[in-house]
């Protein structure tokens, strides 16, 4: 059952209301709506009939949020910048012949993804891109994104999981770390939050005792932990099309050519409502495209 359009508030109140509460002023509020003070009120005193609750106390000349205006005041904000957001992208693409809305993995998205966009996007004269990252499942239609790079399982509530490619790990370190006794010990382990066994895997697999495959500075995105090992705070396991730059550029060098293959996977994700919308599989097939032409 939906709510009778005739309930829901005018969005020109709601401005007036978030505008007042900020200022804790009915006057400064209507000098940055460029409205006038009574029209302000009126709009607020409208709504609060609306609603059915009081958003303000008046203690004398002044004005203080009621405990309901206070419960209010975040769920209205945020609508507001929605319809900012929707308004910018509508302004912005007035020129475009398409949208699309990609979200991926923040490291994946700067390493990997943006170098290549531009391949996409030249064979898609027009089209506007918008990329927004996410670490983790989200709800894609109300947050208005089309497709998503996902790394883990292929499970995803109301949308198709494709899979594109495997993860490899492999060591690197600086250059001044790249000495032949690097897994003796002496030099500090880098751990990622997101894969806590992955040196004790990689240790294990390959033969290299007596490391303790946990102790070392942590860091909760690869993009940083990439860092870290650039400025030679020890070895880093990363898969390695995130460190194609530093590699190519001398600022890592690999210290082994073994890996260890994750369990997880990376995946593009599409909602149900949009598995047959044509930008949407072609982004797709370009994307799987560029891992099995270039690798990962």
């Amino acid at each position: 059952m939906k709510l009778s359009r005739t309930l829901i508030p005018d969005l020109a109140a709601l401005q007036a209301f978030e505008a007042a509460a900020r200022h804790v002023s009915f006057t400064r509020a209507a000098e940055e709506l460029n409205l006038t003070q009574s029209a302000v009120s009126r709009q607020i005193k409208d709504l609060e009939t609306q609603l059915g609750i009081g958003l303000f106390t008046r203690v004398r000349q002044r004005i203080l949020l009621s405990d309901a205006g206070r419960r209010l005041l975040p769920e209205v904000e945020q609508l507001l910048a929605g319809m900012e957001r929707l308004a910018m992208k509508a302004a912005g693409s007035r020129d475009a012949s398409g949208h699309l809305t990609i979200a991926t993995l923040p490291t994946f998205g700067s390493r990997w993804l943006m170098p290549r966009l531009p391949d996409f996007l030249a064979r898609h004269d027009g089209v506007q891109a918008t990329v927004v990252s996410r670490a983790s499942p989200f709800a894609m239609a109300a947050e208005g994104v089309d497709i998503a790079i996902h790394y883990g399982l292929p499970d995803w509530p109301a949308a198709q999981c494709t899979y594109l490619c495997g993860e490899a790990v492999v060591p690197v370190a600086a250059p001044r770390m790249g000495r032949p006794d690097v897994f003796s010990g002496s030099v500090p382990l880098l751990q990622i939050e997101s894969r806590p066994m992955l040196w004790a895997e990689w240790l294990e697999a390959n033969g290299h005792q007596g490391m303790d495959a946990f102790a070392g500075h942590r860091f909760d995105t690869f993009a940083l932990l990439i860092d870290a090992a650039v400025s030679g705070l020890g070895i880093a396991l990363v898969p390695r099309y995130l460190v194609e730059r530093e590699l190519a550029e001398g600022m890592l060098v690999l210290l082994s050519d073994a890996v260890v293959t994750t369990n997880a996977a990376y995946y593009v994700v599409l909602p149900d409502e949009l598995a047959s919308d044509p930008m949407c599989l072609a982004f797709r097939d370009w994307i799987c495209g560029q891992v099995q032409r270039k690798g990962t």
